[in-house]
C-alpha cells in the first residue's frame, strides 16, 4: 500500500501539466472507455454542455485539450460530462470561529489516487488535490474559499458532470460560500455527492447534490457518505458511514476544540480507516486554513506536509500506508 504524493506548482497550464496528463492517461483512458466508447457522450454534446454550464472554463479547457494531444477521446474525457461511476468514502468538517478551516479524510484505493497536489493560477490562485487531470477532490482558492467532496451513498446516475470539475469550477469562479452555493444550484451532477464549504468569513454550508433532485443546502458543517437517509445499505456498511457521521456530529455539537485535537480525531477510528482491501482506506487528511490560505496534509506517525498559496514548495512524499500505526476509537 504505497502512496506517492507530488506537490506541483505551475501558474498556467504548460509542460508540467502536460507531463502529469501523459503519466495518468494510460490509467484514465481504460476507465473512461470501460463501458465502451459509445457509452460516453460525443465531443460536440460534451463541449456544448461545458460551455453552457461553466463557460468561464472554456478557454482553459481548449488549452488543456491541446496539451493533451487534441484527440477526440481526450477531449471528451476532459469535459467530464457524464463520466463512468465514481465512488469514494470521505469524512469532512468545517470549523467556524477564530480559527476557520475545513478538514477532511479522503478514503479510496491507493492505486486509484492521482497523487498530485496542484498549485495553479488559472482563473484564480487555487491549490488542492487533483483528480481527472484538472478536477479537484478538495481545495482552497486565493479568496479563502475551501471545499471538499464526499460521495452521497446512492446508486443513482444521470445526466451531469463528474464532481471533480464542479469543485474546480467553484474555486476558479467563486469568492465565498454564498456565491458557491448559488452556482451549485445550476450545475448538474451525474451522481450523488455531499459538498462542504467554508469561506474566509467563516460562513459554512453543506450541499447535497443528486442527478434527479434539486441541490439541497444544509446548515450542517459536516458530511460523510449519506444524505437524508441510508439509501444503499451495503455501501453504508463497508464504508462505515453511520459511525463516521455520528463522530462528526458529535464533534460539531461539542464546544470548539483546539485545531490539534480535531486533527487528532481525524487520525483515529472511526474517521481514520485502513480498509484498503475494499478501497475505503484513508489516503490523506487535509486541513485548509481559510484565513492563512494554507493546506496541511497529515498522516499518522506525525507525518505532515504544509503548503501555502503565498509560498508553495514543490515536494514529493512516499508513504507506506499499511505500515502507519493504527489508532483506537475515541467514540464508544
Amino acid at each position: 500500500m504505497i502512496l506517492t504524493l507530488d506537490c506541483v506548482q505551475e501558474a498556467q497550464p504548460g509542460l508540467q501539466w502536460q507531463a502529469l496528463f501523459q503519466k495518468a492517461w494510460p490509467f484514465y483512458k481504460p476507465w473512461f472507455l470501460s463501458e465502451g466508447p459509445m457509452a460516453r457522450r460525443g465531443y460536440l454534446s460534451s463541449y456544448t454542455q461545458l460551455d453552457h454550464y461553466m463557460p468561464e472554463l472554456i478557454p482553459l479547457y481548449n488549452t488543456l485539450v491541446a496539451l493533451a494531444g487534441g484527440g477526440d477521446t481526450e477531449a471528451r474525457f476532459l469535459s467530464m460530462y457524464c463520466p463512468p461511476a465514481y465512488l469514494a468514502g470521505c469524512s469532512q468538517l468545517a470549523v467556524q470561529g477564530s480559527d476557520n478551516f475545513l478538514i477532511r479524510n479522503y478514503d479510496y484505493s491507493p492505486t486509484l489516487l492521482e497523487g498530485n497536489f496542484l498549485c495553479t493560477h488559472w482563473l484564480k490562485p487555487v491549490m488542492g488535490m487533483s483528480d481527472c487531470a484538472w478536477g479537484l477532490l478538495d481545495g482552497i482558492n486565493g479568496d479563502g474559499l475551501a471545499i471538499s467532496l464526499a460521495f452521497g451513498g446512492r446508486k443513482v446516475m444521470g445526466e451531469g458532470f463528474g464532481i471533480p470539475i464542479i469543485l474546480r469550477y467553484v474555486l476558479e469562479t467563486c469568492s465565498n460560500t454564498a456565491q458557491a452555493v448559488q452556482r451549485l444550484q445550476h450545475i448538474p451532477s451525474h451522481m450523488a455527492y455531499n459538498l462542504t464549504l467554508i469561506d474566509a468569513a467563516g460562513i459554512a454550508a453543506t450541499v447535497y447534490l443528486s442527478p434527479e433532485n434539486p441541490p439541497l443546502v444544509k446548515d450542517t458543517v459536516y458530511a460523510a457518505n449519506q444524505q437524508e437517509v441510508i439509501d444503499w445499505p451495503y455501501y453504508a456498511k463497508i464504508s462505515g458511514t453511520e459511525e463516521r457521521h455520528a463522530a462528526l456530529s458529535h464533534m460539531a455539537r461539542e464546544p470548539a476544540e483546539p485545531r490539534e485535537a480535531i486533527v487528532h480525531h481525524f487520525l483515529q477510528k472511526p474517521l481514520y480507516c485502513q480498509n484498503y482491501h475494499q478501497n475505503f482506506g484513508t489516503l490523506y487528511t487535509v486541513l485548509y486554513d481559510t484565513l492563512q490560505r494554507t493546506a496541511h496534509l497529515y498522516w499518522p506517525d506525525d507525518i505532515q506536509i504544509t503548503q501555502s498559496l503565498h509560498q508553495f514548495y514543490p515536494h514529493k512524499q512516499t508513504l507506506h500506508l499499511a505500515a502507519l500505526r493504527r489508532r483506537t476509537s475515541l467514540y464508544k
